[in-house]
C-alpha cells in the first residue's frame, strides 16, 4: 500500500538539516539588491506552507538523498522576507520556477490557508513543458482523496507515493490517474507527456 510522508517522521528527522551550507552570491540591480543563489537550476521547487516550517528541511533532505536538487524558498534565498513580501519577491519566485524541472506541492493541513501555494500553482502549471505532482503530508495516514476537499482543482495532478516495498532503487513513484501507472520520478521528468 502506498503511503503518505508522515508529519511527525520529518520532524523527527529535521535536526540532521538544521545545517544547510549553502554558497551564495548577491547581485546588484538597480537600487534594489536581490539575494541569488549560487544555483541556478533545481528538479524540485517544493510549493509549501510556511506554518510546516518545522519538517520542510526534512523534507528537502530526504528528496536531495535521492540524488534531487530541491529549491525552498527561505533556504536557499535566504534573504528574501516573510515580513517584507514585495514584488520583487514574486519575481525571485518566478525565476525559481523557471529554473526548476518540477513543482512539488506540498499539501498538508496548513496548505489551504497559504496565499503562495495557489498562485505558484498555477504559475507553474503555465510554464510549457512543466511538470506538477502533490505531495500529500499527513499527522494520521489520511486518504488522498481528504487533500482535495476545499482545493478540488488538485485532483487534476499526479500525486508523489512512498511506496518502500516495490523500491528497486532509491526514488519515489509519480501515480498518474489520466496516464494510468505508476512510474519513477526520474522518468516522469524524462517524458514528453
Amino acid at each position: 500500500m502506498a503511503s503518505l510522508f508522515n508529519y511527525e517522521n520529518l520532524r523527527k528527522n529535521t535536526f540532521l538539516t538544521e545545517s544547510y551550507d549553502y554558497i551564495a552570491k548577491y547581485e546588484s540591480k538597480s537600487a534594489n539588491t536581490i539575494y541569488v543563489s549560487s544555483y541556478d537550476r533545481f528538479d524540485i521547487f517544493l510549493s509549501h506552507s510556511y506554518k510546516d516550517k518545522d519538517i520542510i528541511p526534512a523534507l528537502k533532505k530526504e528528496l536531495e538523498s535521492m540524488g534531487y536538487t530541491v529549491y525552498v524558498d527561505w533556504i536557499t534565498d535566504k534573504l528574501l522576507s516573510r515580513e517584507e513580501v514585495t514584488k520583487e519577491t514574486a519575481k525571485v519566485l518566478q525565476k525559481r520556477m523557471q529554473q526548476s524541472e518540477c513543482l512539488f506541492f506540498a499539501t498538508s493541513e496548513n496548505s489551504p490557508n497559504s496565499k503562495w501555494m495557489p498562485w505558484e500553482l498555477g504559475y507553474f502549471d503555465g510554464i510549457k513543458n512543466k511538470r506538477v505532482a502533490i505531495l500529500p503530508i499527513s499527522k494520521n495516514n489520511n486518504n488522498f482523496s481528504e487533500y482535495f476537499q476545499g482545493q478540488e482543482y488538485l485532483g487534476l495532478y499526479c500525486w508523489i507515493v512512498k511506496d518502500k516495498k516495490d523500491y528497486a532503487r532509491d526514488d519515489l513513484f509519480i501515480r498518474c490517474e489520466t496516464y494510468g501507472s505508476k512510474t519513477y520520478i526520474k522518468e516522469w521528468l524524462r517524458s514528453t507527456n
